[in-house]
């Protein structure tokens, strides 16, 4: 179950994030994907890495923690996307396949000519969108 997405700008700012547990964890949430910001930078900046994977956008399982598993996705304009799952056997392919849906979601709503650019997502219709693809993820994800 994913229990938190965000999307963090190039410059490290906070342009959206959502907690999906219904309690008191948001703080807790904000936290573990601050935390790992060091981890996406580390792995940009230090890339070892072959060539071909250079250009990979999504970075796979940032971190585990006790109870939580971070993924992380970079997109070509370094805006970072982070989910934050309970689940320990999820599939690299489930994963990829929500983080191309939340790019896609992401792509549409900052397309909107009245977003500013480097400013909170505020929109209505991407965190319906957003709810809507972190329901799907696991039971179709893998058709």
């Amino acid at each position: 179950m994913i229990v938190c997405v965000a999307v963090v700008g190039h410059q490290n700012n906070p342009l959206y994030l959502e907690s999906f547990t219904g309690g008191d964890d948001a703080l807790k949430l904000h936290h573990i994907v601050h935390c790992s910001l060091d981890v996406i930078d580390e792995r940009v900046n230090n890339p070892k890495r072959s060539a071909s994977t250079l250009n990979e956008t999504f970075l796979g399982l940032l971190y585990p923690t006790e109870n939580y598993k971070v993924y992380g996705y970079l997109t070509n304009t370094k805006v970072k996307l982070i989910m934050v799952t309970t689940d320990l056997d999820v599939k690299d392919a489930d994963v990829r396949s929500f983080f191309r849906k939340f790019h896609a979601a992401y792509v549409d709503a900052v397309s909107n000519p009245f977003h500013v650019p480097g400013k909170k997502i505020t929109s209505n219709s991407f965190s319906e969108r957003v709810g809507t693809i972190v329901k799907s993820f696991g039971h179709s994800m893998s058709l």
